[in-house]
């Protein structure tokens, strides 16, 4: 209350935090005045029903104070400009309750106002007492946080071009989290789906089913950059924890290492020892290639082929910078997988890059989870080097046990081999720890659906739409349970669907057209399918191994291996599926099938 008659009073102009401070404490203050003052402006907008994205009643001036943007309005209706303490009548602050507004009356003599507020401060001590007492007695009855999200950090700084700033602090909190012991932690993909959103922290904890939420902001200006956080338990909607704190930039992954330990030492949890050992020494990274590897990831999780060339980009500039940079290493590996993954380069070139940046990665940083996660990606993929692609699984989920992504992975690998209740069970784990993720919930679809389990394929990808009908690989998941289920002419019609969602060049997603087409007798349609796949083949667009299966789809098994051979030779990644996918089913009774299986190295 003491900070919004301040700043009434001084309608229109500049409060500085420090003049707030002697107002509100004195010269000699001996308590966290930014996080206080962050607190008190809170709850005034909480009260005024104020939002700090579009303030109505008090803005924010980045890196110096607060002004009281309303008009003052006199009792007699006359709206002033001038300092409050100048208006002599009854003043009021429009639109706090709503439907009228709140008289507020002029400042009270000094001394009756001293004896007011030593009032008001002795029954918040001992209200303040009060509370403590009850809190530190509830805190034993309280469940321990064992799950948690981290909401997107807000960017303050008024220039959206910071974003992928705040972006980038949201994901490296979440990783450094990640490896508090016993701690779920929810990945980035689903948090982002929460980024500027108005619902209450209880529904979103409630969506993501965790007990506790982490939400805050950043603000940039200069060399200077301040991190407000704050941790919320879920079921109260009660502020555990919350801190400010401000440093030069160059300084911002000590900051992130302070900010994630002071977390973790509120949930009462001990960070795991190669956490322990890197707080108190943290790598100092030249600045312009920490930037240059922000915007790298920033481009990267938008996962299009655009930004993921321009994430090479971003990456390359800061390893120019910083050759030592074992993270921007790590984010090159993982933006080469997914590019050679998706064909839109020559896969082997790609991946090749993807593993050269992935080892030295790891040698400059062993404890890094995701280069391990992308080693073993290279080995499954490209190499079919099937044990060490399992080891390295392995070995990422043991210095990171939260990567939705590898869990995703691996899921992906166990069901290759033939291990698919394991696959299923590793794709639940990723679901748990990233339960928006559409490409995690349409994979579980086709867990199922390779265990024949086509009840709960339906169910799954039903569920996958849900959270977006205009996903096309759930469009084309539905289009395998429809085909596995007999229901051909509603398999063409999502496999349609989703080529159309996906764009008319999607090499992937017209093979299926065409695989479903043969299947079903159309094959008219499915030679017209044939054909622009090899013209897409001709521009490096479409796989051998699509081709080959086409041809197998249409019974014309000598093309089809003459193709499927040059898969082979090219470490084409469509024969990663060879011994489960279902567009290997017509040529599983030839002898070449089961040779060609041996040779990618699996078990028959």
């Amino acid at each position: 209350m003491e900070l919004l008659i301040l700043l009434v009073e001084r309608q229109g102009e500049l409060v500085t935090r420090e003049e707030i401070a002697k107002r509100l404490w004195g010269e000699d203050v001996f308590v966290d005045v930014d996080h206080s003052i962050n607190v008190a402006v809170r709850k005034i907008r909480v009260a005024l029903r104020d939002d700090p994205e579009k303030p109505r009643f008090v803005e924010t001036i980045v890196g110096k104070g607060y002004r009281f943007a309303a008009l003052v309005v006199s009792g007699n209706g006359n709206a002033s400009n001038q300092p409050w303490a100048a208006v002599r009548a009854n003043t009021e602050i429009p639109g706090i309750s709503g439907a009228s507004a709140i008289p507020v009356k002029t400042k009270l003599p000094s001394r009756s106002r001293i004896v007011l507020l030593a009032a008001v401060a002795t029954l918040a001590f001992i209200t303040g007492v009060w509370v403590l007492r009850r809190a530190n007695k509830t805190a034993v009855s309280q469940p321990p946080i064992k799950s948690i999200a981290v909401l997107p950090l807000k960017n303050l700084s008024g220039d959206s071009t910071q974003e992928y700033l705040a972006d980038g602090l949201t994901e490296d909190l979440i990783g450094r989290l990640a490896v508090v012991p016993g701690l779920r932690v929810i990945s980035r993909t689903s948090s982002m789906h929460f980024k500027d959103t108005r619902l209450s922290v209880p529904d979103i904890a409630n969506a993501l089913r965790v007990d506790a939420i982490v939400e805050g902001s950043v603000i940039r200006e200069g060399n200077q950059i301040r991190v407000h956080a704050q941790l919320i338990r879920a079921r109260t909607d009660e502020h555990i924890w919350a801190g400010e704190y401000e440093r030069e930039y160059r300084s911002v992954l000590a900051l992130q290492e302070e900010v994630a330990g002071n977390i973790a030492g509120r949930i009462q949890a001990s960070l795991a020892p190669q956490e322990r050992t890197g707080s108190a020494h943290p790598r100092a990274v030249d600045p312009e290639a920490y930037e240059d590897y922000l915007k790298g990831r920033y481009y990267f999780n938008l996962r299009t082929v655009n930004a993921l060339n321009k994430s090479v980009e971003y990456f390359q500039q800061a390893i120019g910078k910083d050759q030592s940079y074992a993270l921007a290493y790590s984010g090159l590996a993982d933006t080469y997988a997914l590019l050679g993954f998706r064909g839109r380069l020559p896969s082997k070139d790609v991946l090749a890059r993807a593993k050269t940046a992935a080892l030295r990665a790891i040698e400059l940083d062993e404890s890094l989870a995701d280069p391990h996660a992308s080693l073993a990606f290279v080995a499954e993929t490209h190499e079919w080097d099937w044990a060490r692609a399992e080891r390295e699984y392995k070995r990422a989920l043991e210095l990171n046990p939260d990567d939705a992504r590898a869990h995703h992975w691996y899921a992906g690998y166990l069901t290759y081999v033939g291990r698919i209740d394991d696959g299923i069970g590793e794709e639940m784990r990723a679901r748990e720890l990233d339960p928006l993720s559409l490409p995690i919930n349409n994979a579980l679809s086709g867990r199922f659906l390779a265990a024949g389990r086509y009840d709960e394929a339906l169910q799954q990808v039903q569920k996958t739409l849900e959270l977006d009908s205009h996903f096309p690989q759930a469009h084309q998941t539905l289009g395998w349970v429809y085909l596995n289920s007999g229901k051909r002419d509603s398999a063409i019609r999502e496999f349609r669907n989703a080529l159309q969602l996906s764009g008319p060049d999607d090499s992937d997603l017209m093979l299926d057209v065409g695989f479903a087409y043969a299947v079903n007798g159309e094959r008219d349609e499915a030679r017209k399918i044939l054909a622009k796949l090899k013209a897409l083949h001709q521009k490096g667009l479409a796989a051998s191994g699509s081709i080959g299966i086409l041809y197998g789809a249409l019974g014309e098994s000598d093309e089809a291996f003459a193709w499927l051979q040059k898969a082979y030779a090219g470490r084409d990644p469509e024969l990663t599926y060879i011994k489960i996918g279902r567009r290997f089913e017509p040529l599983r009774g030839d002898p070449r099938y089961q040779e060609l299986v041996r040779k990618v190295g699996l078990p028959l």
